[in-house]
């Protein structure tokens, strides 16, 4: 079902990009995600759904998503990215909300913290997500009662 956008809305997303990329080739940090970072934000916030949450993988561990170093860049994505690293098995069993799960490599809400371009530096939702499932699993929630709260929370 399509979302109704708003000509004000498209073109404040528009510009913001705009701007972005800007920024970006003047200080010479632009890369395809960055530059589309307030446009996926914008997007995020509207297409969230619900779908199945995927079984995680055995053995799953947090050695695809970025260096401490890197994140430190993103103050906003530190604390998720810190607490994600504790807890991949958990993260690798939830469907992230966000409305990236239909994108191309994305399995699970793990998938949004791994890579140096992570979607999760700039995507307030996978930075919520962790960090209610970090909390959750550390007051002792099962992965089942994780996924249910992310999807009371989160969900379309």
């Amino acid at each position: 079902m399509p979302f109704p956008v708003t000509r004000r809305a498209a073109i404040d997303t528009i510009a913001r990009a705009c701007v972005a990329a800007l920024l970006g080739l003047v200080t010479g940090g632009l890369s395809p995600r960055s530059a589309h970072a307030g446009i996926r934000r914008h997007i995020c916030r509207r297409a969230a759904g619900t779908g199945p949450h995927p079984d995680p993988r055995p053995g799953i561990d947090a050695s695809h998503m970025p260096a401490a170093d890197t994140v430190r860049t993103h103050p906003h994505a530190v604390a998720a990215f810190d607490e994600g690293r504790t807890i991949p098995e958990v993260l690798d069993g939830i469907r992230c909300q966000c409305g990236c799960a239909s994108e191309a490599g994305m399995r699970s809400l793990l998938s949004c913290y791994e890579g140096t371009d992570a979607m999760a530096l700039d995507c307030e939702i996978c930075q919520g997500e962790a960090r209610l499932a970090y909390r959750l699993h550390g007051d002792g929630q099962t992965l089942d009662q994780i996924r249910a709260a992310i999807d009371a929370r989160y969900g379309g």
